[in-house]
């Protein structure tokens, strides 16, 4: 009985399961078919929808191509803005403001570049030609503008000047008389020392203002811009007939001449020994102080454009260059003395102590033919000098003169030939230098004493051949003594003795020794011969 209960327990609950089973089945079906009909909707919807959406699409696309062409036109206003701005500056001139002139060049460049890139613009061709011929009225204006700020600066420089800019040791004094370019140089050209021209080469000089720093930014604008337009030969031609003129009228009032080989030869010795004495000085402000200032103010105005600053700074010198170097060279083509020795000397230690500072300042393609001039005149005077010495040499050995020292004391000759030589001394380093133009095997200090031994070697033949001119032995035995003993003493007081050596100065003491011997023996046997009344 109680297993028949639990049984229809059972069934119960089974029955319930099976309705409820049933009714989601039922609420599955209802449920789907409620979605098949949304989806049908939904998409009816989507259809519906669709041009609405293309509608929508191509409304937000004009407006963006509205957006972007009236971002491009207000692009094109605010050029064609600036360059009516642009326009209106350079037809006022750069009178006005040089610089808000320059910007509106830049401007026009910029414009042109702009309506060059743009081809879609209808009137393109049209705007950039305007821009072009107004660009190129522009840079006229700043040729005229370059040309008339150069030469409102560009002034002589007033000898007084560069005298400032001189060391003290080679500055005239205050008191000086008369011209400045003669009085005041000449009493600077007179004693050389070896001590003073050290001195010289490690001497601070300043170059002169030639153009005020705060116009030099200006210029090198201007400059610029007429680079960038191509103009180039314009502002060359402008630069150089502007600054070369000047350049020469301050190399005048410092008194540089223009001499031709025949005006040197015509000149009395005096004369020339004073115009080679200001040469040396004119060749040290021109290089020093001129040259250099120049320099200075072509690398500022032509910075960033270096051949064509090496080229402005070429041509503003190439005449005053030519104009010291010739003289130079006419002294060194000149007929050779032994009293040109000294000043050939002097001029070939000067072209050496700025043989440096014309490489640099010269520096560049433009100048090659400047630095090879003066490097040509540096070897002709070396080798004038050299074939003065030779021809020294020659005319001591050969001098024919019939001065009569009737007493047989010191002959003229020597008197003159060993201050040559004690004068010679004063000039060992230059010497040597000169010795070494020649790349000889020898060293340069023994080729300098071989060239004094020789000179009084040649003095002794020619004495030997004067004391002949006695008639009395003893008088012959007395010149060579006292000639011989006078060149000794003269070197051993001087700078000689270390060059010619105490062998020299020995050997040649023995000559004088057996001269003086000589001459007690034949004096006395004058006397012992002459009869006693």
């Amino acid at each position: 009985m109680g297993v028949a209960v639990g049984m229809d327990a059972l069934s119960e609950r089974a029955a319930m399961m099976r309705e409820s089973v049933q009714k989601s089945q039922t609420i599955s079906d209802s449920i789907v078919s409620i979605l098949g009909s949304f989806d049908h909707r939904l998409s009816a919807l989507e259809t519906a929808m669709r041009p609405t959406q293309i509608r929508t699409h191509s409304i937000r696309r004009a407006h963006e191509n509205i957006d972007k062409t009236l971002k491009a036109a207000e692009v094109i206003l605010a050029q064609f803005d600036l360059y009516r701005q642009a326009e209106g500056k350079v037809l006022r001139g750069p009178q006005e403001d040089l610089e808000s002139y320059l910007e509106s060049i830049d401007q026009l460049r910029s414009n042109i570049r702009f309506f060059s890139s743009n081809k879609s613009f209808k009137s393109n061709d049209g705007v950039v030609n305007h821009a072009n011929n107004l660009l190129a009225k522009a840079i006229s204006k700043l040729e005229e503008e370059f040309k008339q700020l150069l030469s409102s600066y560009s002034k002589p420089v007033e000898p007084d000047r560069l005298f400032d800019g001189l060391p003290n040791s080679l500055r005239p004094s205050s008191g000086s008389p008369g011209n400045q370019a003669d009085s005041s140089i000449k009493a600077l050209s007179n004693n050389h020392s070896e001590h003073q021209n050290s001195n010289l080469e490690t001497a601070v000089y300043t170059p002169p203002t030639l153009i005020p720093p705060r116009v030099l930014p200006l210029l090198h604008d201007l400059a610029q811009q007429m680079v960038q337009a191509g103009h180039q030969q314009q502002l060359l031609k402008i630069y150089r007939d502007t600054r070369s003129s000047v350049f020469e009228e301050s190399l005048r009032k410092l008194g540089v001449e223009k001499l031709s080989k025949d005006d040197v030869q015509k000149m009395q010795w005096e004369v020339l020994e004073a115009k080679i004495g200001n040469w040396i000085h004119f060749m040290r402000i021109a290089v020093k102080l001129l040259f250099a200032g120049e320099r200075k103010v072509c690398d500022k105005i032509f910075q960033g454009f270096d051949s064509l600053s090496d080229q402005c700074f070429a041509e503003v010198t190439a005449s005053s260059v030519s104009v010291l170097l010739s003289f130079g060279e006419a002294i060194a083509r000149s007929k050779r003395s032994p009293e040109k020795l000294f000043v050939l000397l002097d001029m070939y230690e000067i072209m050496r102590e700025l043989h440096s500072e014309i490489e640099t300042i010269f520096k560049g393609k433009a100048c090659t033919e400047i630095r090879e001039s003066a490097l040509g005149l540096t070897k002709r005077l070396a080798q004038t000098a050299q074939e003065t010495f030779g021809d020294f040499e020659e005319a001591v050995e050969k001098d024919a003169t019939k001065t009569a020292v009737s007493d047989g004391t010191v002959h003229p000759l020597t008197s003159y030939v060993i201050n040559y030589v004690k004068f010679l001394f004063d000039y060992q380093s230059t010497l040597k230098q000169l010795f070494q133009e020649f790349e000889n095997e020898k060293g340069t200090t023994s080729q300098l004493a071989s060239v004094t031994m020789r000179i009084m070697q040649a003095l002794q033949t020619n004495l030997d051949g004067k004391s002949k001119q006695y008639k009395d032995p003893a008088l012959t035995h007395l010149f060579l003594m006292n000639n011989i003993h006078y060149m000794v003493r003269s070197v051993r007081r001087s700078e000689a003795k270390d060059l010619l050596g105490d062998d020299w100065v020995q050997r040649h003491r023995r000559i004088v020794q057996q001269h003086a011997n000589q001459y007690k023996r034949n004096a006395w046997a004058k006397v012992f011969s002459d009869p006693i009344e």
